[in-house]
């Protein structure tokens, strides 16, 4: 029986509680972590992070809090947060300490086929990959988070889901960074002629910073849910709507493929590297293989010894990441529709095999390096949130549309914008995707297949208890933003807001090029270049992650603040 506790939400509009007024302030520094004892949520926007901090306070757990920040976030997080899209929600549950994986990732409608978006050259038609109805997969974030609260909840979705329902339906202050966003991508999305109804002012301008911004469609599909559950949304209204504006413009998606799509829970990775155990995300997703390869890799050399980001540690990095990225090439995909050699990849001898193919003085080129012999017999506006209760309970989820406002077309009457995931499948194996990522045969597109993704949240753990939880948007370059977050706590005792905000690095094989943020010293990238790198630099952070790490009692949260609008709410 869910537990139904009072939600006074509405105080959240106003200026937050005394806690959350003291984690404001501490955060002034993005170096210093915001501290809690009880419970935390750090999030990528600030109302839908603290609703979870309420949903804490209410006496729900950390999965309860999770799905309300997942709702929450559809309707203040547009560009990432979602109804329509889909994720991966990794759980440690205290009592039996155990992980478990909620696996909601889009999958292939039964009309889709491997030259789906193939012109009549043979060429990728970009614009219907990427901005169509038929670059929608059928969503799964309504089922993700309805099951991880239905199994390891303990409230009631009438509870968890109305603040999101009030959100929408009252409105909220229109934030800066909700207008930026808005802004960047505003020409495209009056492309579609419901999204501008729903995004913009009647003459197309943007809604000012600080004014009213209500969704009254998307508070009535939310009450659907809120009301009939699962068939609130894969069924009814809610569904003949979607497929009714699929059907008007050369959609895949039918009454039948909603019906069928379910979440599904799956056994996570599990590594180890040093003294620490790694808990990370299985395929789909690539990330999970990939950091516990790169971490098998760098596993064989004195980190410490070489200074954290000097050019001798980035060098080696790069060239790590270089190897997992060409083997992702090959070998990733959807594991019911194509062998995956996890156990091949992960093993330390394996590694060992790849750390004795890069030369310490010089970095190799992209063109010489092929994805390993195995003997086998994700636009960056995704979003990350982690969650923390005084029950001992962590969940780390990460979700997405693909781009910034995904296919940025809203299904008339729902209020909820498709993803366009359908631009994750090789539509050309062999050639780039989207993130420029080379992808092989098992990531073709098929009906019912999952595309693989990026999407990686992880967890450490340290003397056998839980020590930090992350994860991060950024497309292809999550994997190696989760890797750097963590390498700089594990290896160089970072606290957590510096191990966030510090500068990183990003290589993916191909194209041939290390990316840098701005800020690596100026001593550095030529170190780097004499070696033989392609230094790039990027004029973004790569990813961003939301963390939160355990020690000594206290819980230390921290969101890279180099990026608009993130927020560490406490209990």
């Amino acid at each position: 029986m869910k537990r139904v506790l009072p939600l006074l939400f509405f105080s959240l509009l106003s200026w937050p509680p005394l806690a959350a007024q003291e984690a404001i302030i501490n955060y002034n520094n993005r170096f210093l972590p915001v501290f809690a004892r009880q419970g935390m949520v750090v999030g990528p926007e600030k109302l839908a992070t603290e609703v979870g901090a309420a949903i804490l306070r209410a006496g729900g757990n950390a999965v309860d809090a999770a799905v309300a920040t997942g709702f929450a976030l559809a309707v203040t997080y547009p560009q990432a947060g979602n109804l329509g899209g889909g994720g991966f929600m990794l759980i440690h549950l205290a009592q039996g300490d155990r992980q478990t994986l909620i696996d909601y990732r889009e999958t292939a409608p039964a009309q889709a086929h491997r030259d789906l978006f193939l012109d009549e050259h043979g060429e990728t038609d970009q614009q219907r990959e990427r901005f169509s109805h038929q670059s929608a997969g059928v969503p799964g974030s309504v089922a993700g988070l309805l099951l991880a609260l239905e199994k390891y909840g303990t409230m009631d979705l009438r509870q968890v889901i109305q603040p999101a329902i009030d959100l929408a339906r009252e409105g909220f202050p229109v934030s800066f960074a909700l207008d930026y966003a808005l802004a960047r991508r505003q020409q495209k999305l009056q492309e579609d002629p419901e999204a501008r109804r729903i995004f913009f002012r009647e003459d197309g301008s943007l809604y000012p910073v600080g004014s009213t911004f209500q969704q009254a469609d998307l508070a009535w599909t939310l009450q659907q849910i809120q009301q009939h559950g699962r068939s609130g949304f894969y069924r009814g209204e809610v569904a003949r709507r979607i497929v009714a504006s699929m059907a008007a413009n050369d959609g895949l998606i039918n009454l039948g493929d909603l019906e069928a799509y379910s979440a599904m829970e799956r056994e996570p990775l599990r590594g180890a590297y040093r003294n620490f155990d790694i808990v990370t995300t299985p395929p789909p997703s690539s990330g999970g293989i990939h950091i516990l390869q790169i971490l098998n890799i760098m596993e064989g050399y004195d980190t410490r010894a070489w200074g954290h980001n000097s050019a001798v540690y980035l060098h080696h990095l790069g060239e790590a990441m270089k190897l997992a990225y060409a083997d992702r090439s090959r070998y990733l995909g959807d594991p019911a529709y194509s062998e995956v050699p996890v156990a091949q990849l992960t093993a330390k001898h394996y590694a060992a095999r790849l750390r004795g193919k890069i030369d310490p003085h010089r970095a190799t080129p992209s063109a010489q390096i092929q994805p390993g012999a195995v003997l086998v017999p994700e636009n960056e506006d995704t979003t990350h949130f982690s969650v923390a209760d005084r029950f001992g309970n962590l969940v780390s989820n990460t979700y997405t549309l693909n781009f910034s406002f995904g296919s940025h077309i809203v299904a008339p009457g729902t209020g909820m914008l498709l993803n366009n995931e359908m631009a994750d499948f090789a539509s050309r194996p062999g050639m780039p995707n989207a993130y420029q990522l080379v992808e092989g045969e098992a990531n073709s597109i098929e009906a019912g297949k999952r595309p693989l993704s990026s999407m990686t949240p992880t967890m450490v753990f340290r003397d056998g208890k839980p020590w930090l939880t992350t994860g991060s948007p950024g497309g292809s370059t999550i994997i190696t933003t989760v890797l750097q977050t963590i390498l700089n706590a594990m290896d160089f005792d970072l606290n957590i807001a510096t191990a966030a905000g510090s500068v990183r690095v990003h290589h993916q094989w191909m194209p041939d090029r290390l990316l840098v943020e701005q800020g690596l010293s100026p001593d550095t990238i030529p170190l780097l270049e004499q070696r033989g790198h392609t230094v790039v630099q990027s004029p973004r952070t790569l990813g961003r992650t939301q963390s939160i790490l355990l020690d000594q009692g206290l819980m230390q949260g921290a969101t890279d603040s180099r990026r608009l609008g993130g927020w560490v709410a406490v209990y």
